[in-house]
């Protein structure tokens, strides 16, 4: 590919992650958590971006707040980027990636948009779809990713494959998009097939984004536009006028752009994926040990089953327990049953009603 060609990855950084709290704070949210591995999840996103035959330097979008810490973990990677956009006010992810289409050096440039805290076991897989679906965006569509599902969740959106796209015999027209379905829907979904996780992953012109916001959320573009044009810079990071952001609806991609747009495909793919949610997900993912019990830290376990152990400043012995989740960060100690996780948003804002 030549240079005019190579993909810019645009990796979305702004999220909170209250889901897994207490590990995750405002001050530092999962995705600059090592939960994995050595690496965060926010580095791990970086490197499966640096193949140079494929990639140009990344476009961040993240928080203000969290800028020197980002950079901090790029460098620790040795990471390069394009551009640092830090917002100066949350307004969802249509209104950010905005920010990212008006930053790219190349207005018919391609832009991979990623969350930062997702896990991709299978990066191969990963970039083979992407590359599959180079035409599809080249020629003014809207290409999603859409992942196969193991399991009739509730807690994702989904996503409909309609006819096979012309020319293309990995993509689909995407027929509709579900918004997270009631069990019942979800098992019937999943009995009948088509249908994928839908994974916030999209591959498309910057043009052609920007082109959609036009049609679907001008006042959206608007802002945007005013934003960047008054934005300041230093070296890579931008800092688009807040005041001018602040004016934009509040919007996913989703409701926003694709449930609208009339060019819009999915590419279906299987990467070992996991938006890793909920405590019970990084059960699911993490490297258990002979007795299905997934540690993190100072932890021993002893006659337990079942059990994720997170450990992050106390040494945690457990005995005789099963199908618990048990997190601690500092003073902080949570302790719910398996398959609970969805909780934890209750349990920080009863903290926050108590304080």
């Amino acid at each position: 590919m030549s240079q005019n060609e190579l993909i810019t990855p645009v990796i979305l950084s702004g999220g909170s992650g209250t889901r897994l709290w207490p590990v995750s704070t405002d001050e530092c949210p999962k995705q600059f958590l090592n939960l994995t591995g050595p690496l965060s999840m926010f580095q791990l996103t970086l490197e499966r971006c640096q193949e140079k035959s494929l990639f140009d330097l990344p476009i961040i979008v993240g928080s203000s707040k969290h800028a020197d810490l980002a950079e901090g973990q790029m460098d620790e990677i040795g990471a390069s980027i394009h551009a640092h956009i830090l917002e100066p006010c949350a307004r969802n992810t249509a209104p950010a990636i905005a920010l990212a289409a008006l930053a790219c050096k190349n207005p018919q440039g391609l832009l991979l948009v990623m969350p930062s805290d997702h896990i991709i076991k299978d990066v191969p897989a990963f970039q083979k779809a992407v590359q599959e679906s180079l035409s599809l965006a080249k020629a003014r569509w809207l290409v999603t990713f859409g992942i196969e599902p193991k399991a009739p969740e509730t807690g994702y959106g989904y996503i409909q494959q309609g006819e096979p796209v012309f020319g293309s015999s990995n993509s689909f027209a995407a027929q509709q998009f579900v918004e997270k379905p009631h069990r019942s829907n979800a098992e019937k979904m999943l009995a009948e097939g088509g249908y994928h996780w839908n994974a916030g992953i999209f591959l498309f012109r910057a043009d052609t984004y920007l082109t959609a916001l036009a049609e679907q959320a001008p006042a959206m573009l608007e802002a945007a536009k005013k934003a960047m044009e008054k934005a300041d810079q230093d070296q890579t990071r931008i800092k688009p006028h807040e005041a001018s952001f602040a004016e934009a609806p509040s919007d996913s991609i989703d409701y926003a752009i694709m449930e609208k747009a009339e060019k819009v495909a999915v590419t279906p793919v299987d990467p070992g994926w996991s938006d890793v949610g909920s405590w019970d997900s990084l059960l699911e993912i993490g490297q258990s040990d002979e007795q299905d019990n997934v540690t993190f830290g100072d932890v021993l376990t002893l006659e337990s089953t079942g059990n994720l152990v997170h450990s992050d400043g106390l040494e945690i012995t457990t005995f005789g327990l099963e199908n618990l989740i048990i997190v601690a960060n500092g003073k902080q100690v949570m302790i719910l049953p398996k398959g609970q996780s969805q909780n934890v948003r209750k349990i920080v804002t009863a903290r926050k009603d108590s304080d």
